[in-house]
């Protein structure tokens, strides 16, 4: 795959939602993203690179002085914008927004704490000389994400959008973002998995790499916040209703009702909640064609946390 010729790609836009993240950081990040448009660009890759962030923040993080000192260093971009929310849109329902407004030809769905290698760019479009490619995803490091994926083809069950790259006119025609059931968890997997489910290829691009600063703890776990820990239960029993699993949800709900946990007990009575109003998506993918659920898991991981 990496040895195959690279052709121009036309126009990127890159978009990131923003929620209260310090200015030194989207400084760092945007430096990094400046110098990989310039060898892309360069390379002939992409004939422009533009940056739109979205604000969801309850004040500008980027005030126009400090979106002007910015914009005057990066000399690759086409120009950097920024949309205030006015409020918490969340990234699903944020991202959905920037998109109304995008004309290129390519999205990089970024976070905002995400720093590229000077290649990345180049390296995230070499699987788009394959057929039928829809969505491609870059290696994070420190901590690499532990999903499966194809050493060959790089085929992969779901991509994080912490950072990856699709053509616009395929993330338009299915709708963007499931904005309605997904606020802040598991928007990427549902992507993934109606990109999968239009017969596109889901990738994962081990030479694209970005640096995303994730920790652990002294014992090697995760210390969610109590706002991740609900989003990320709300999330799991929206993917089993919305992906056919009947039985997933009972079990989950009933797990969530016996926990101690205030969070877990308060996503299971929400889901309920937009069950009795008629409010859950209608499910999909009744022959589980594209859809995994793998203990807490939505494909196969290759280590474990």
């Amino acid at each position: 795959m990496a040895n195959k010729p690279l052709k121009n790609f036309g126009s990127l836009r890159v978009q990131s939602v923003l929620y209260g993240n310090e200015l030194a950081r989207i400084e760092k990040t945007v430096r990094h993203l400046n110098r990989a448009a310039d060898l892309a660009i360069a390379m002939g890759v992409f004939t422009s690179v533009e940056l739109i962030y979205g604000d969801a923040s309850p004040q500008r993080v980027l005030d126009d002085a400090s979106l002007e000192a910015i914009s005057s260093e990066s000399y690759a971009l086409k120009g950097i914008e920024v949309d205030f929310f006015s409020g918490n849109l969340g990234s699903a329902a944020g991202h959905n927004r920037l998109l109304q407004g995008t004309d290129t030809d390519y999205v990089l769905i970024m976070n905002p704490d995400v720093m590229l290698a000077p290649n990345a760019l180049i390296e995230l479009v070499r699987p788009y000389t394959g057929h039928a490619v829809g969505l491609v995803e870059a290696r994070q490091l420190p901590i690499e994400h532990p999903k499966d994926y194809n050493t060959t083809t790089g085929e992969t069950g779901w991509a994080t959008t912490a950072c990856a790259l699709i053509p616009t006119s395929l993330i338009k025609s299915i709708g963007g973002f499931d904005s309605e059931s997904f606020f802040l968890y598991c928007d990427d997997v549902d992507l993934s998995w109606r990109i999968r489910l239009e017969n596109h290829k889901v990738i994962y691009q081990p030479s694209a790499s970005v640096f995303h600063d994730k920790r652990l703890s002294e014992s090697g776990t995760w210390l969610p916040s109590g706002s991740e820990q609900y989003y990320s239960a709300e999330a799991a029993l929206m993917m089993a209703h919305k992906y056919s699993r009947p039985n997933l949800v009972r079990e989950l709900l009933e797990s969530f009702q016996k926990s101690e946990t205030p969070n877990l007990i308060r996503a299971a009575e929400t889901f309920l909640a937009k069950r009795d109003a008629d409010k859950l998506p209608s499910p999909i993918d009744a022959s589980h064609k594209v859809s995994s659920f793998n203990g807490d898991f939505y494909t196969n991981h290759r280590f474990s946390l």
